[in-house]
């Protein structure tokens, strides 16, 4: 193993990190805005450039009360979302009127060897001020020995009136590079809400 220093060892002395030094920096590669969308897809920018790539979510709106926010992804450039996966899902939640609160695992949400879309907020209100926002991160995509693993965390204002945090974590069972990335509402349109795309240095 090549062992890296410096003339200097003082570290305010140090200018520069060498680009082979992982920094843990975030890079926005593509931004995407929803209005009465369908879905949202992202097929490219998606491989070897980076280890992993984080996705963020900005107060996604749902045309339909209750909907779930989901996402499937695709190893054929986006052809198709079918990519089987297998993941744990939880949520920890707190009511408005103080009086229901809970941490739960969710069987309802947690898929087994399926190719279904795998839900991340699952039942965000759609009144005019009821949102969900949260993070998606998916490690070496590009691999072409290994499963692709991937975790979510979402804070999200449910229909009746939680405030929800969701978790979700597994792994997508292909050993084939993941490329493509779509997501969508369980029910109805995304109304509106900000994707970002972010690959990590």
């Amino acid at each position: 193993m090549a062992l890296i220093s410096v003339s200097n060892n003082a570290l305010q002395n140090i200018t520069a990190v060498p680009a082979s030094i992982p920094t843990g920096a975030l890079v926005l590669l593509s931004t995407q805005t929803a209005s009465s969308s369908a879905s949202i897809s992202f097929t490219s920018g998606i491989d070897s450039t980076y280890d992993s790539y984080v996705f963020k979510f900005i107060n996604i709106h749902p045309q339909t009360d209750a909907a779930g926010f989901q996402f499937n992804m695709s190893i054929d450039g986006g052809s198709n979302y079918n990519v089987t996966k297998t993941t744990t899902a939880f949520l920890a939640y707190h009511n408005e009127a103080d009086n229901s609160t809970g941490l739960t695992y969710l069987t309802d949400y947690d898929l087994a060897q399926s190719t279904a879309f795998q839900p991340m907020a699952y039942t965000t209100g759609n009144d005019a001020d009821q949102n969900t926002s949260g993070t998606l991160q998916i490690f070496n995509p590009a691999s072409s020995v290994y499963v692709k693993h991937f975790i979510s965390n979402f804070c999200e204002y449910t229909y009746n009136d939680h405030s929800q945090n969701d978790f979700v974590a597994g792994y997508a069972n292909t050993t084939s590079p993941v490329n493509a990335i779509r997501f969508q509402m369980s029910s109805g349109n995304i109304d509106d809400g900000i994707i970002k795309m972010y690959g990590v240095k």
